[in-house]
């Protein structure tokens, strides 16, 4: 019995009850046995198609409860592993395009490497938000954001794509005093995510535009047109339904997992703003359109770009991982940099190199063996503490892990990492990282 069946049950069976205690105490008023009898045994049996009804319908509910745990748990660890040989792909690449000799098919590759490897970690982010926004797992963190920021960062993210495939992205000059309330991670997936689909519903060459204007009512709204594909009814109607995609041809064979605009749906909806979808009919383009309230904040300070990786500054460096391909690669790219670095292939050895002292850093993996990386760190940490050792003498700590879950992330940085990076993680990120390490000789 599913869990609305159940609910049913309960509630015609509290009914039935009723009905019979009525029917027994006017029996019992008339002085009728055999019909306070009968209704006795009547009442009797309604009370246990009750009892019945709310056993029922507490085990369908805790039946989802766990089919709901074991479907969050399996898309975790899906993500971990699909997300670990992201990891020596996107270095191996990084590593081909600081290559002495760089000849231009050789950059195409490592461009085309790079776009894919990105594209996949897209899909695995969307799938993971869909199950943890379905289930109420996704807190925001508000504050007042510029809104030609979001988009800007947006379209920095597709450009490689948009690039890729010929198009133009043209951009409405959006005013800078345009302030919303808002997560900025979340606001930025959810244009990022408009951007990536009108790309991919737009042939080689078409084009996209993006335009903000305030409305007379109040709040903004932002439009994301394409002249690509367009779609039917029937498909707009279903546009922001989990796993549901506009109609795939051979003509256009790239997919996807169906669940990026339901994400947009569900940020923009705990933004307390709305996104429909529009189309004059196929082949004629699309529109998209974002409606979010202004805030009342003044504009915030423009966010400083990061600050270029101090070259020639030698670091020490551990990193603790089990992949021998990760760890290779790895190797490699921080010794391109010019740090010296050491591999540890199972939590015991990893421990083991960093007590010794002698790192400015730790990069290290989460799920390891024989010693995970949440008690490595806990176990350095205290070590640390014991010995009285300063900050200063303390390596910086970074955990590298596939699992990408809010939870997994507070604990890592619980358990005592200084920063927690989630595979695939760019090459870049990592340098920088390490390049702002104070050295310690």
């Amino acid at each position: 019995m599913n869990l609305m069946a159940a609910t049913r049950g309960n509630d015609d069976g509290t009914l039935a009850l009723r009905l019979a205690a009525l029917e027994l105490e006017n029996a019992s008023l008339r002085g009728d046995l055999a019909a306070s009898l009968a209704l006795t045994a009547s009442l009797r049996e309604a009370n246990e198609h009750l009892v019945l009804a709310a056993v029922d319908a507490q085990t369908s509910r805790d039946d989802a409860e766990e089919t709901n745990r074991r479907q969050n748990e399996f898309l975790a660890m899906l993500a971990h592993e699909l997300r670990n040989p992201l990891v020596p792909i996107n270095v191996s690449a990084s590593l081909l395009e600081r290559a002495p000799v760089n000849t231009s098919t050789l950059e195409r590759l490592t461009g085309v490497i790079q776009r894919q490897v990105g594209h996949m970690a897209r899909l695995l982010d969307d799938l993971l938000d869909a199950a943890r926004l379905s289930s109420g797992k996704i807190t925001l963190a508000v504050e007042p954001l510029r809104l030609a920021e979001l988009i800007e960062h947006a379209a920095e993210t597709v450009m490689p794509r948009v690039r890729e495939r010929g198009q133009e992205l043209v951009i409405a000059s959006v005013t800078d005093g345009l302030v919303v309330e808002g997560d900025r991670v979340r606001l930025t997936q959810v244009f990022t995510n408009l951007l990536n689909n009108a790309s991919k519903y737009t042939q080689d060459g078409g084009r996209i535009a993006v335009a903000a204007q305030v409305r007379a009512e109040g709040g903004v709204t932002v439009t994301i047109d394409d002249n690509g594909s367009g779609m039917s009814d029937e498909t707009i109607g279903r546009a922001f339904d989990l796993f549901t995609q506009g109609p795939r041809t051979l003509a256009r064979s790239e997919g996807g997992l169906g669940v990026g605009l339901n994400v947009v749906r569900n940020l923009v909806t705990m933004h307390g703003g709305t996104v429909g979808a529009a189309s004059p009919g196929l082949g004629q383009g699309s529109t998209f359109t974002v409606s979010l309230p202004l805030s009342s904040a003044a504009p915030p300070g423009a966010v400083a770009d990061a600050a270029a990786p101090v070259a020639g500054a030698a670091r020490r460096i551990l990193i603790v991982e089990d992949n021998a391909d990760a760890s290779d690669v790895l190797r490699m790219l921080l010794e391109v940099e010019g740090h010296q670095v050491e591999i540890a292939g199972d939590g015991h050895a990893g421990l083991a190199l960093a007590l010794e002292g002698r790192f400015d850093a730790v990069v290290c993996d989460i799920g390891l063996p024989g010693l995970d990386g949440l008690e490595l760190m806990t176990r350095l940490r205290a070590a640390s503490i014991g010995t009285g050792a300063g900050s200063g003498a303390r390596p910086l700590t970074i955990a590298l892990s596939g699992y990408g879950q809010p939870q997994d992330r507070e604990r890592a940085l619980a358990a005592g990492f200084d920063r927690y990076l989630v595979k695939p993680v760019a090459p870049g990120v990592l340098i920088e990282l390490l390049a702002g390490v104070a050295h310690t000789s």
